[in-house]
């Protein structure tokens, strides 16, 4: 049988939210099988429970927030995609996410830091069967049109891919591949995806900031660029990083479907709001996926059976 996972021990972290700049405290634990990942805010005079489900997602702007019931004015904690990225890439099924505040924290910038986290812990195999959501028809959204286009799409396919295209007028990142593809039965999610940071424009810091957005943003957690390069004393992690950090989002906000995916994923300049239109247009297409286990691991694509390698 493959199995569901969750962590073997409790680990905690500590660090800034990107966008607040408030300091934040994180306790993982491990959680029963087919719990899902649940935020629990602990700062409240009563505990609030969150799931990580596509129904839950409130807000897309610049983050995947999440909130009580998907309710905007409910509970919420912001800024989940890098963790949810770093539990898709290990392959963590249940996990109980204890927050003392109401966004995650940026840690480096990337998913590094919470694989780093969530192996620390140990990841063990529980006594129930893994469940993946099945693609089994098409889905795509689409939003704009000419130069304003974008669009993200779901086929069938008997493991988990995806494919994400941007395109920036810019020279820093037009010098950079703008195209990527990555293959769960193929690449290693740690060392290939989770080291990539997300970026911004010293252009658009003023106007995020005025907007209480960016408020915890430096160097230190981010790629920043002018108008000409990037800023970074150390440049870029990965000759393609721009365009993998939105790939390593999208492999986040598409955990938020509550189980992982078979399927083929491309996009063309999408981001978390159309994401979660995606997953929202699947679940809400008849007979486009089904929920499914592997009684035997063989049966299972590549890149599941196993561990995720570390780095």
């Amino acid at each position: 049988m493959l199995a569901q996972r969750t962590l073997k021990s409790i680990t905690r972290a500590v660090g800034v939210g990107v966008h607040s700049g408030r300091r934040v405290e994180l306790t993982l634990k491990p959680a029963a099988p087919d719990t899902g990942i649940v935020f629990r805010r602990t700062d409240l005079p009563k505990p609030v429970d969150i799931p990580a489900r596509f129904d839950s997602v409130s807000d897309t702007r610049m983050a995947s927030t999440i909130a009580a019931g998907g309710d905007a004015g409910a509970p919420k904690v912001q800024t989940i995609e890098h963790f949810m990225s770093a539990c898709a890439g290990l392959g963590v099924d249940n996990l109980l996410v204890e927050i003392n505040g109401d966004e995650m924290p940026i840690l480096d910038g990337s998913a590094a830091s919470f694989v780093f986290l969530l192996q620390s812990a140990g990841i063990t195999e529980q006594p129930a069967p893994k469940k993946f959501l099945r693609v089994l028809q098409g889905v795509e959204v689409r939003e704009g049109e000419g130069a304003a286009l974008k669009w993200a799409r779901l086929e069938p396919f008997h493991g988990w891919k995806l494919a994400f295209e941007i395109l920036f007028d810019h020279p820093a990142v037009n010098q950079t591949g703008q195209r990527v593809e990555f293959d769960f039965s193929e690449g290693r999610y740690p060392r290939d995806i989770a080291r990539a940071r997300t970026f911004g424009f010293t252009k658009d810091v003023d106007a995020m900031r005025a907007r209480g957005l960016g408020l915890g943003g430096s160097m230190g957690n981010a790629i920043v660029v002018d108008d000409a390069r990037v800023l970074n004393a150390d440049g870029l992690r990965y000759d393609d990083e721009f365009v993998k950090h939105k790939l390593l989002d999208a492999i986040g906000d598409l955990y938020i479907a509550g189980h992982p995916l078979l399927a083929s994923y491309t996009s063309f300049r999408g981001g978390h709001a159309l994401n979660n239109q995606l997953l929202r247009k699947l679940f809400a297409t008849p007979g486009a996926c089904e929920v499914v286990s592997f009684e035997r691991a063989a049966d299972a694509p590549r890149g599941f059976a196993e561990p995720a390698p570390a780095w």
